[in-house]
C-alpha cells in the first residue's frame, strides 16, 4: 500500500473535562459557534450513517436544521435510501467533522419523523426553489441523465410558478435523540483527547441523567 506520508501536528491545546459544560447539547452548540466563527464551509453539514434493508452500512452527508434539547433535526425524502433505512431501523450515528478547528463530534442516538406540523414549519421556511426540488426529485431512484433530472425540475417549477408549494407528503424532517456524544479534540503525537457523554433510555421512554468519561485515543 502505498503511504501518503502526512503527519501534521494537531498542536498541543488540550481538552479536559473542565472545559466542557455538563450538557452535551449545550457544548454542540459552543462548538458548532466555534465552527461558525472560524468560516468553515457548510460547519452544519455532517455524515450521516444508517443500515439498510440488507444490513449494509450506508453514509452520506446531510445538513443539520436544527439544535435543542430534543435533539438534532434534518429534513429528508422518506422514500429515500436513508428513509427507507429508518423506517426499518431507526438507530444512527453522525460525525461532525470540523478538522481545520481540530474538532470532532460524533453522535449516536435514534432517528425518528417529527410531527407533520415541524415538517409543515420547516418546509415553509424554505426557499421557493428548495421546496420546488422536494417534488421534482424521487430520491435515490434512477434517473437516465442529468437532462431529465432537470426536465423534472423545470416542470415542478412551471407547475408551481405562481401559487404557494406544499410539502409533499414523502418528505419531512427526522430527529436524531442522542444517547451518546462525543467531543475530539485533536493533540500532538496523535494522542488526541477524546471525551464523551452517555445516556440509557428506559422503560417508560424516558433517559438516565448524562454522565461523562474520558477515552484513550
Amino acid at each position: 500500500m502505498e503511504s501518503l506520508g502526512r503527519h501534521e501536528d494537531y498542536g498541543q491545546e488540550a481538552l479536559t473535562e473542565t472545559h466542557l459544560v455538563a450538557d452535551p447539547i449545550e457544548q454542540f452548540k459552543l462548538w458548532l459557534a466555534e465552527a461558525e466563527a472560524a468560516d468553515i464551509y457548510e460547519p452544519n453539514a455532517f455524515v450521516l450513517s444508517t443500515v439498510s434493508l440488507e444490513g449494509q452500512p450506508r453514509s452520506r452527508t446531510v445538513l443539520l436544521k436544527g439544535v435543542d434539547q430534543n435533539g438534532f433535526f434534518f429534513a429528508t425524502n422518506y422514500l429515500s435510501r436513508k428513509g427507507q433505512a429508518l423506517s426499518k431501523n431507526p438507530k444512527v450515528s453522525a460525525v461532525f467533522g470540523w478538522y481545520s478547528i481540530y474538532h470532532q463530534v460524533i453522535i449516536e442516538g435514534v432517528a425518528r419523523a417529527v410531527p407533520s406540523e415541524d415538517s409543515d414549519e420547516y418546509h415553509n421556511s424554505r426557499p421557493h426553489d428548495s421546496q420546488v426540488a422536494a417534488w421534482s426529485s424521487h430520491q435515490s431512484q434512477f434517473i437516465e441523465n442529468r437532462d431529465a433530472l432537470d426536465k423534472q425540475f423545470e416542470e415542478a417549477l412551471s407547475k408551481f410558478e405562481n401559487s404557494d408549494v406544499p410539502r409533499p407528503d414523502y418528505w419531512g424532517g427526522y430527529r436524531i435523540v442522542p444517547t451518546r456524544i462525543e467531543f475530539w479534540k485533536g493533540r500532538s503525537n496523535r494522542m488526541h483527547d477524546r471525551i464523551e457523554y452517555f445516556r440509557t433510555q428506559q422503560a417508560d421512554g424516558s433517559f438516565t441523567p448524562w454522565e461523562i468519561q474520558r477515552l484513550q485515543p
